[in-house]
């Protein structure tokens, strides 16, 4: 879908002729709030759409956006509201360079950035990494941050494509609030509240809950959400103060694992038939609670410490695509239940300090921090009744896509389950970091941190034991009976340096370059049966921040490459260098992926009411070097999941007087380029004579990426506002187009069809 690409580029240009700033009274931080109003109202904060002009949260060390040898977006509760979104995936529509990689069956959504995932470690509420096998809730944030690049040093083990920030509302000590409701296509009502202000003079509070029902375009498949979140804010002296928050979300929805595919090909099948079994369901329930306390000694030297805790547990019983569909359309579904949880205690503390040596100044951000994690999954096996010791992984009769009649599906679970085994995985995470920005004058600026971390993980498993006796499988110990087993520990260590400079020759323009590394730890061994270390990866950046006609037009360009000159791969050898290797978990450093890219974000505000938003971003991530081993990766293969061109484009405005004074419309525009899902390729080594010694083997390529053409989708938005009271109507996905988020081959989903949406609100 090249022309896709020459229409947004064509908008882009458009877009760059203006300039856009957002305006929101929501996004001071708690601590701005109590030092400067105590119950007095402040005057607006001054926000661009993707470039803030005050420090943000996610880069922790109070450094201003112009001094950052990297990029920031952010995206306010402003933007998110004209937007009606309702999923973070539709927030980041508005975040250059970050798309959904899948939704892995309507669990969650997965995203990417720089060729990378972010769902593992990127994914961070108010400062703290949580689990994101959960879709979070989108109406308690305030703003959500992308810090781009390399942030190893600030966070430990997270990739290199960058980290994204949720930061939820917090308390205030003037009054209001709002209660609003949203209502759509396939019988869509969310009811929402948010509430705010002072209990006296020293304690502040808010509250935001919602509740969400739904249908979907999928048949049978619905969801259920609650949320609430309530927080403090306690004003202990003008130098000190604390906030405490939690949060608590339960979510029921139905498994949806998509539609068919065969071989490489996706169906061509109705967007809305659903193919799992009518009895799937499913919920995910998390909660967080955290302490944030902030001391500033005086106006150089500040003391934070953050306390964290949270909780996540989903289940699940349904059918999966877990087995090949045949050309016929017959597919046996494959059965799943699933238990797993999450508890993650996180503790930082830091320390930011300014100081001048001679006519040099400092700005220094150290401290350490500490994560425990628990991690406990189930696995099950479903069995025909008389025969408790052998498990089925099908169903016994198969469906046909091309002739599929709800009428004629069970209601009910097919066959009784068992536990078979319980792997309980502890990681704790320790990080120590120093970082120092010293302004030589006023045109250039040094940054230079390091950071040494310390992972620790350990799995503990207890599982039933199976044995075959006169050709029968009999279960010799039971899952309850059984003995647990803790396996060796795996313990990994890598140094993260950060380096950069920062040229500015105005006020307005900062040119920058930066050398940062991140470590990602590695499962399996070596084949003397040592810990792998773990892979280091290189980053390297440089760029330029402008601003226009007073911050009136802005604009970001970067330009960056990403190495991983030490990526794992499955052995070629024994430990005696002779004998084929064939089990995958021997694996030595042998590989390595190249990854380059560039970024142009551009936001505008051209007359009073108009926003303005756009971006384009390459990235092209390849294995550049492999091993050549059976499973390992194809060098020149594109890493999967990873479109080479991503754009947006948006605009809201609200007209400020005249007759339609209160009147706002505003569109905003995706486009996601080719791209493949699946798996990437790899080497096949096939034993040609078993009996032979030395064996042989013939060496093939396994084709197993499924290629996703590109596409673009609009969203329009029409309202009016009246006084307090405001109305919002959005149709989503005008031209209705039909493309796929594939995970892996398990969950092929279509994106939704043209739907519409209507808000209604009213503020105190």
């Amino acid at each position: 879908m090249k022309h896709n690409l020459i229409t947004f580029l064509a908008l882009l240009c458009f877009a760059s002729s203006y300039s856009q700033n957002y305006t929101s009274t929501e996004n001071s931080t708690a601590a701005d709030t109590v030092k400067n109003k105590k119950g007095e109202i402040l005057n607006e904060v001054l926000i661009t759409a993707n470039k803030p002009k005050k420090p943000v949260e996610a880069a922790r060390s109070g450094i201003k956006v112009m001094d950052l040898p990297q990029s920031v977006q952010v995206i306010g509760s402003e933007v998110i509201e004209q937007q009606q979104a309702i999923r973070l995936s539709e927030v980041v529509k508005n975040l250059n360079g970050v798309y959904v990689g899948s939704a892995r069956g309507g669990a969650q959504e997965s995203f990417f950035s720089r060729g990378y995932d972010m769902s593992a470690n990127n994914m961070f509420k108010n400062g703290f990494r949580y689990n994101a096998g959960s879709i979070p809730e989108v109406s308690s944030l305030e703003k959500v941050e992308f810090l781009k690049g390399g942030s190893a040093l600030l966070y430990g083990n997270v990739a290199p494509g960058g980290i994204m920030n949720l930061v939820t509302k917090t308390p205030k000590f003037t009054s209001g609030g709002e209660v609003s409701t949203q209502m759509g296509s396939y019988s869509y009502y969310k009811p929402s509240v948010d509430f705010y202000g002072p209990l006296n003079k020293s304690i502040a509070y808010r509250f935001t809950g919602s509740y969400e029902n739904s249908e979907s375009f999928r048949d049978f498949v619905k969801n259920e959400r609650i949320y609430i979140n309530p927080s403090f804010l306690f004003h202990i002296s003008d130098k000190t103060q604390i906030t405490l928050q939690g949060d608590y979300l339960s979510a029921d929805w139905t498994p949806d694992f998509g539609t068919g595919i065969y071989g490489k090909t996706i169906l061509d099948l109705p967007r809305n038939e659903f193919f799992g079994s009518l009895w799937s369901t499913a919920n995910t329930k998390s909660s967080s609670a955290s302490l944030l306390f902030n001391h500033d000694f005086n106006k150089n030297w500040k003391l934070n410490f953050n306390s964290s805790y949270q909780s996540y547990r989903r289940t699940q019983t349904s059918t999966a695509q877990l087995s090949t569909i045949d050309a016929n359309g017959n597919w046996k579904r494959g059965l799943t239940k699933a238990d797993a949880a999450e508890q993650i205690f996180g503790d930082q503390l830091s320390l930011q300090g300014n100081f001048n040596t001679g006519s040099i100044k400092h700005q220094i951000f150290t401290g350490v921090d500490y994560e425990n994690s628990l991690a406990p999954s189930y696995t099950f096996g479903f069995y025909a009744p008389g025969k408790p010791a052998d498990l089925l992984t099908t169903e016994a009769t198969a469906i046909n896509l091309y002739t599929y009649d709800y009428s004629t599906q069970s209601t009910v679970i097919p066959y009784p389950t068992r536990t078979t085994q319980l792997t309980s995985t502890e990681t704790q995470r320790f990080g120590a970091y120093f970082q120092d920005l010293v302004s030589v004058n006023q045109y250039i600026k040094v940054l230079a941190g390091l950071r040494w971390s310390w992972q620790q993980s350990e799995a503990t498993t207890t599982k039933e034991v199976i044995e075959k006796k006169n050709n029968v499988n009999v279960i010799t110990t039971a899952y309850e009976d059984a003995i647990p087993v803790t396996g060796a520990k795996t313990i990994s260590k890598a140094f993260s340096p950060k380096a950069g400079l920062v040229v500015q020759p105005t006020k307005d323009l900062s040119l920058f370059a930066s050398y940062s590394n991140s470590f990602t730890p590695n499962t399996g061994t070596t084949v003397d049966a040592k810990p792998l270390d773990p892979s280091i990866i290189d980053q390297y950046e440089v760029g330029l921040k402008k601003d226009f006609f007073r911050g009136l037009l802005t604009t970001n360009v970067t330009l960056y490459q990403i190495a991983n000159n030490n990526l794992a791969q499955t052995a070629q050898y024994l430990s005696d260098g002779v004998t084929q290797n064939v089990n995958t978990n021997l694996k030595e450093l042998v590989g390595a992926t190249k990854g380059k890219g560039v970024e142009i974000d551009i936001t505008a505000t051209p007359v009073e009411g108009l926003n303005i938003m756009a971006g384009y971003s390459f990235n092209e991530t390849k294995v550049s070097k492999s091993s050549g081993t059976s499973g390992s990766l194809v060098v020149g293969d594109v890493l999967a999941r990873t479109p080479k061109n991503t754009a947006n484009l948006s605009f809201f405005y609200k007209l400020p007087s005249g007759l339609l004074k209160g009147v706002t419309f505003g569109a905003i525009g995706n486009y996601v380029g080719d791209r493949t899902g699946g798996w990437n390729d790899d080497y096949l080594w096939t034993e040609n004579t078993p009996s032979t010694n030395p064996k042989t083997y013939t060496v093939t390529i396994r084709d197993r990426d499924i290629p996703l053409e590109g596409y673009v989708t609009v969203d329009a938005s029409l309202g009016y506002e009246w006084k307090k009271f405001s109305i919002l109507c959005r149709l989503s996905n005008i031209t209705n187009e039909l493309n796929y988020t594939v995970h892996e081959n398990y969950s092929v989903n279509p994106i939704a069809p043209r739907q519409i949406m209507t808000s209604l609100r009213y503020k105190f």
